[in-house]
């Protein structure tokens, strides 16, 4: 698909799916409650000084957060799943196939990220030049684009050996085609950026509309993204 097609097919996808965009944005409001409630239990059990307290509403609330976070990435890969087949509906709801994806995603995106991180330093180490900083910088941006092809992958067969295998991932880099990759993030960026910019100007405005819309547009937002990412996948056979 054309980056043109991909950019307006994406733009429209959260609007044909309402139902699912409440679903998620739902999940995104217990996530951040869940979050709220471990931080302010943690403050309190440090107010009264009970450490008992600071340790037991921090491991809980890590726990429900990761666990809310771990289904909502899932999901998002049912999206982008989706997104590669060219499926205009959007994807159900199943908490225990998504939360294992999304722990598989999280796995994935160490294992792509720890690589340049560690080739970075042994090159820092031996030569100790800024040329090492300038590989680091570029191996960084490679690897996280063969990152998106490795989440693309992981999300059409659900299998990690398949998304770990880099050399792969690489190809399919250049089977999209690196300078279409790097157009497509710079689009995605750009009109994300708008959108929150907007956003942010409404919330001047009015505090409580403009967390509302705030919230609201990261949803949408995450829905864009999936729903662009596969497309831009779904030319690679």
């Amino acid at each position: 698909m054309e980056l043109g097609e991909i950019i307006s097919d994406a733009l429209v996808y959260p609007l044909h799916n309402i139902k699912a965009l409440v679903i998620y944005i739902i999940l995104g409001i217990i996530l951040g409650i869940a979050i709220a409630g471990t931080v302010s239990g943690i403050m309190f059990g440090n107010m009264a000084k009970n450490v008992f307290a600071v340790i037991g509403s921090g491991t809980i609330g890590i726990i429900i957060a990761l666990i809310i976070g771990f289904v909502i990435t899932g999901y998002e890969l049912d999206i982008i799943k989706y997104g590669i087949e060219k499926r205009n509906d959007a994807p159900g709801i199943d908490f225990m196939r998504q939360f294992i994806n999304g722990v598989k995603y999280f796995v994935v995106n160490i294992v792509y990220m720890i690589i340049p991180i560690i080739i970075g330093a042994i090159l820092a180490v031996i030569f100790q030049h800024w040329l090492s900083g300038l590989i680091s910088i570029i191996l960084s941006i490679i690897f996280s684009f063969a990152l998106m092809m490795g989440q693309c992958r992981l999300a059409k067969t659900e299998d990690l050996g398949y998304a770990l295998s880099i050399g792969e991932a690489v190809g399919d880099l250049s089977k999209v085609g690196i300078l279409k990759v790097i157009v497509f993030v710079i689009l995605v960026v750009v009109i994300s950026f708008i959108l929150l910019f907007v956003v942010g100007l409404i919330g001047q405005w009015n505090n409580i509309v403009g967390g509302i819309l705030m919230g609201i547009l990261g949803v949408y937002l995450v829905f864009f993204n999936g729903r662009a990412t596969g497309l831009l996948y779904s030319d690679v056979n």
